[in-house]
Order: C-alpha cells, then structure tokens, then sequence
C-alpha cells in the first residue's frame, strides 16, 4: 500500500495477460442491444476489478483503463443509462482505487482530435471525451485520475492547428478540462508545442519519453522533464510521464515487447529529483512492470 510520503508509482496499460479475464470485450455495432451491452460491461467491469486487486497485491499503482469498458457508450446508438445501472459496481471499484492509492489514467484512441478542421470529427471527439470523465466520475475519482490526449493533425498549418486545439478546449465541459492533459507525440507536436498550448489552455503536459527521443527540438530530456512537470497544479496529482524504449530489431519508433533494465534504470537517475508517476508503454504489460518495481525498489520515491 502506499504512503503519503511516497511519490512515485509505476503501471502498465489496459491488459493484464497474467490473469485470464478481459476488461475490454466489445461486439459488433451491428449486433447491439441493451442486453448484449449489460452482459459486456458486467464482465468488464468484474475483470477491471480483479485487475486493480492484482495490481495492488504486486505494487503496481498506476493503472490506465481500456476506454472500451463500456462499448459504444458515446455512440448515438447507445441510450442505455450504464452509469446508473452500474453505480453500484463503479462505486465499489473507485472505493478500491481510492483506498488502495492506485492513480488512474484512460487514453482515447488516435481518432479522437480536437483540432479536427471537420466539425462532426471534433463534435464526436468531445461525446468520446465526456464518455471517458464520465467513467472517472461514476468511480467517484478526484482530477488526479487524467484523460490524456495528443494534440491531433498539423493539416498542412502547424500553427493554425495549435491555436484550432486551444480554442476547441475553451469550449469543453468543466467534467472533461479538470481531467484532461497533453502529450508530446512521436512525429508532430513536440514538448515545446505541447508547453505552447498549455500556455494557451492551462492544460498540464504529459512527457512522453519515447516521443521525445524520436520526435524533439534539440531540447535535452532533462529539462523538457522539468518543464512539463512545471504545468502540473497541486489539484493535478503527481505529474504523469509515459516511458518506453525502442524495440531493437524494428523500425525506429517501435515500442520495445520487454523492459530494457538498462535503459529504464538510466531513466530513473535521469529523472531525479522529481516526483513522477510512471505508465510503461511495453507491450508485455505487467511483466515489465514487475521488473520496473524491482529495479525502482531502492529509490525513495517508490510507492509500494
């Protein structure tokens, strides 16, 4: 369990391959109904718990749900009320998280863009967003649990593109902006851009060290750590950062499929003296993440 003294928790995404449930079944839009859509988001919801049980018993205290725990929840076709017919079952599991000090995180996927020059792309965009603060909020989680984001699509205009961003977040619902924080991502939008719209938005700044090594201006790692820190309020929680290393025998910009022990424990010298919650973007998912806890174990930021 965690401390109040302790200020660095590191976790995986999504999917735990140790276990043998899945919290991110879905069906075919063309096969819905409100039965079929009970049934889903029962065992999805039985799983994520068993997941965070699992979690907590191996002091992996980050988590980033699957944003398809509730199937077609932003999609016109889905009238159902999940939230209240599940309040109970949400409730329950953000008791656990609360109680555990586990920190949540959820991702939308690519096609959520904010700075789309389309307006249905953008309109659905903002109904994905309210699904994913509408999770968060059934759980009963404070703005410390984020929805991060990467900016979108330049659409031949960089700058333009920045300020479509900013001025579409403006308009976003409070429930969705207390959550919401930014990334750096791996071939448009570098930190500094990312620093520029936080100065536009107040949106905090996720660093994505991954991102960073493939995709920067010529600033160092060091300082563009300490610069995205520096976006992050006391009501924002630790600031996040998302690691990962290139896998070594494909194209660059590939995730690695395991911790390089080597690289990560650099990681960790690297990003001292700052408080960091650390989500592993490899692909063998917990595994790493028990390797990431033993390698992190002697830094006293550690939560466990």
């Amino acid at each position: 369990m965690s401390s109040p003294h302790t200020i660095m928790r590191i976790g995986y995404p999504c999917i735990n391959r140790s276990i043998g449930c899945s919290a991110n079944k879905t069906f075919r839009l063309a096969s819905y109904s409100e039965e079929r859509l009970i049934s889903t988001v029962a065992e999805n919801l039985a799983c994520l718990k068993r997941i965070l049980l699992w979690n907590a018993e191996h002091d992996i205290l980050f988590f980033r749900i699957t944003s398809d725990l509730v199937p077609f929840a932003s999609h016109p076709v889905c009238t159902f009320r999940w939230q209240e017919h599940f309040n109970n079952e949400f409730a329950e599991i953000g008791e656990f998280i609360t109680k555990s000090g586990i920190r949540i995180s959820m991702h939308p996927d690519q096609f959520i863009v904010l700075n789309a020059p389309n307006k249905g792309v953008v309109d659905r965009s903002i109904a994905e967003l309210a699904y994913h603060a509408g999770v968060l909020d059934a759980m009963g989680l404070d703005r410390t649990a984020k929805i991060q984001l990467h900016i979108g699509g330049v659409y031949g205009d960089k700058e333009a593109s920045l300020v479509r961003f900013a001025r579409t977040c403006e308009q976003l619902d409070p429930a969705i902006l207390r959550r919401l924080v930014i990334e750096n991502d791996d071939n448009r939008f570098t930190a500094p851009d990312c620093l520029s719209v936080h100065e536009q938005t107040g949106i905090p700044v996720l660093f994505d060290v991954f991102h960073h090594a493939c995709n920067n201006a010529g600033e160092a790692m060091e300082d563009a750590l300490q610069l995205t820190g520096n976006t992050w309020k006391k009501s924002d929680g630790v600031p996040m950062v998302d690691y990962s290393s290139q896998h070594p025998g494909k194209r660059p910009g590939s995730h690695a499929d395991h911790i390089d022990p080597e690289d990560f424990s650099a990681f960790l010298q690297h990003s001292r003296p700052f408080d960091r919650d650390i989500m592993l973007e490899i692909k063998d998912k917990e595994s790493s993440a028990l390797r990431a806890c033993d390698l992190a174990r002697n830094d006293s930021r550690f939560c466990h």
